[in-house]
């Protein structure tokens, strides 16, 4: 891993730069915050924002994507051809730089890697920035508030001046291009861990810190915090469409009007819909909203870490900001938080009283 020095006003360059390439894609106003989206002017950047409304996910697994083509009538199958751009993602914050990693983990690790997904993901740079986080971020509470890899550049704004981390010769090459790169000093590195110190202390005090959640997600499985829970849902599956970890899909075959010729489609789909564990004969295996909701969680804290090693939560906070009825990992950690506490009060008296 190198490190280096730019100014401030050498970002403006770098993302030119970037742009003569490849296709650039980061963060920019929008009416109701901050989206991912292409960029045609390098002004329109901002690498200031706490959080966008949804992830770019959408850039390797879009909500709507074509497999391939068929006819009916011959019998055949036509392989459908993407049209794949270099890309590179912008000002991405470690949360979902985490996130892309998970993805990985799901879509190119183990026998059959998603040759769809592949492609878009070979094809993309990814430019990584520091942040500060908003008073829905738990990332510190989901280990993803750093990203030690993942990227090609990560940047931490100084104030004059970013600390740049770079990780590949491909990003290297362009950003020694289009910018003026020095030596990291002693204040550089001051400066940086004092930048680390103030985002460390800019998370909310009020989401608490719970040990062994995957292992509590089994102790409570049947706790009526769940039932109370899922009363509140309203099947709208806004959670799973900002979630950048959500990956579960649909495939539905979509006949043209002469029923002959048709398409294959992939589409985003959401374990909180209510026909999400629905089968052949009508019977759904989580016909419950509290069944669907626990069954999110559950995923997201427990199953996940099971298979994967860790939790499929990145503490982004989208969640809680798109769900209206407050349904979200911060809930439950405040549930297991409130009741790990009462078990070990109700120990700390126990032992009192035999001590007397």
């Amino acid at each position: 891993m190198l490190y280096r020095i730019i100014d401030a006003g050498d970002v403006p360059l770098l993302i030119r730069a970037f742009m003569d390439s490849y296709e650039l894609v980061a963060p920019v106003e929008c009416d109701q915050g901050h989206i991912f989206d292409t960029i045609d002017d390098p002004n329109d950047v901002v690498l200031d924002y706490s959080t966008t409304i949804a992830s770019p996910k959408k850039y390797f697994l879009p909500p709507r994507e074509i497999l391939f083509k068929f006819d009916v009538a011959q019998n055949d199958v036509d392989a459908y051809e993407l049209d794949v751009k270099p890309r590179v993602l912008f000002g991405v914050h470690p949360c979902d730089m985490n996130a892309i990693e998970k993805l990985d983990s799901v879509f190119l690790e183990g026998p059959y890697p998603d040759p769809y997904y592949r492609a878009r993901r070979e094809a993309t740079l990814i430019v990584g920035v520091g942040c500060t986080p908003s008073q829905s971020c738990f990332c510190h509470r989901m280990d993803a508030d750093e990203a030690p890899a993942g990227y090609d550049l990560f940047l931490q704004d100084l104030g004059d001046r970013f600390w740049v981390s770079i990780s590949s010769v491909a990003a290297a090459e362009v950003l020694e291009e289009s910018t003026t790169l020095r030596e990291a000093t002693d204040e550089d590195r001051a400066a940086f861990a004092a930048a680390t110190r103030r985002r460390n202390e800019a998370f909310s005090s009020d989401i608490p810190f719970v040990q062994d959640v995957a292992m509590l997600m089994d102790t409570y499985h049947s706790d009526p915090f769940w039932a109370e829970l899922g009363s509140r849902c309203l099947n709208c599956t806004a959670c799973a469409s900002v979630c950048p970890t959500c990956m579960c899909f649909d495939i539905v075959d979509e006949l043209a009007f002469d029923g002959k010729t048709g398409e294959r489609v992939r589409e985003w789909d959401c374990c909180t819909n209510p026909q999400f564990a629905t089968v052949a004969g009508g019977h759904n295996f989580r016909p419950s909203e509290r069944e669907r909701v626990r069954h999110r969680m559950y995923h997201k804290l427990n199953g996940f870490k099971e298979k994967h090693g860790s939790m499929l939560c990145v503490g982004c906070g989208r969640c809680v900001d798109a769900c209206k009825t407050g349904i979200n990992p911060i809930e439950v950690l405040k549930f297991f938080d409130e009741k790990t506490r009462g078990a070990h009060d109700a120990q700390q008296g126990k032992g009192a009283t035999n001590g007397e």
